[in-house]
């Protein structure tokens, strides 16, 4: 058996993430289910999600609408509260540096954009598609492997803009001193948040049962560090629906 949160992990969150998951481990336990001890850390993302012990995880719409869909299932959506959209959507704050005057994708035209990876919704996707419909094409395009460094990218000056997940912003404005040096140029359409998942013949039912109950019971210290206001029951079929152009 295994389960990880991967999607907001950083070293503040991990004794929150630990205290969230022993109350739905608790509460999966008190529902006849087993469920490992501790959460996985730092094991490789897609090796969990495709893990037929996967009791819980958390992954990319990007991903899961691409090659996951077939082979877990969906529990529920972490809702984060994100302003500007509705329950469990979460949408991409485009920063850049706080010196730099444009504020629109187009006045980005020719720019080198930095970004986290392919695979990800609010990192390459969300901006792409963007920049595919209003026919804005970039300069170049720096590849960082995380938000955090494509912030840094930009505050470096090695790159003009990056989209960075909104819930990933909160959480750089709160930790991390590089967003002194940038500022939301704009922000992406909003799109369904990062799925919690689980392996074929898990009962969904009881885990989403547990989950809600967990969320129910952290406390307002775990509860504002974690960010999370409720599940929502988002349709497999929406995630699908949302194609790279949308």
């Amino acid at each position: 058996m295994i389960a990880s949160l991967p999607m907001y992990a950083r070293p503040e969150l991990e004794a929150a993430h630990a205290r969230y998951w022993v109350l739905i481990r608790d509460g999966l336990r008190k529902r006849g289910m087993t469920a490992p001890d501790r959460l996985t850390l730092g094991a490789d993302e897609r090796d969990t999600w495709h893990d037929p012990g996967l009791v819980l995880s958390q992954t990319c719409g990007l991903p899961y609408r691409r090659w996951l869909h077939g082979s877990v299932q969906l529990v529920g959506t972490p809702d984060y509260g994100v302003d500007g959209c509705p329950a469990g959507w979460y949408r991409s704050a485009v920063i850049c540096r706080k010196d730099e005057r444009a504020s629109t994708l187009a006045e980005f035209c020719g720019s080198v954009l930095a970004f986290n990876s392919e695979d990800s919704e609010s990192g390459f996707s969300a901006i792409m598609s963007q920049a595919d419909r209003q026919g804005v094409a970039f300069g170049d395009r720096i590849k960082t492997g995380a938000h955090l460094r494509s912030a840094d990218a930009v505050a470096q000056g090695k790159a003009e803009l990056a989209a960075i997940d909104a819930v990933s912003w909160r959480l750089m404005e709160r930790y991390d001193d590089v967003t002194t040096d940038l500022r939301v140029a704009f922000w992406s359409k909003p799109t369904p948040g990062l799925p919690y998942i689980a392996a074929p013949g898990v009962d969904v039912v009881s885990l989403r049962a547990a989950i809600e109950s967990a969320l129910q019971q952290l406390t307002p210290t775990d509860r504002d560090a974690l960010g999370i206001v409720g599940l929502e029951r988002i349709s497999p079929q929406l995630y699908l629906d949302m194609d790279d152009n949308d």
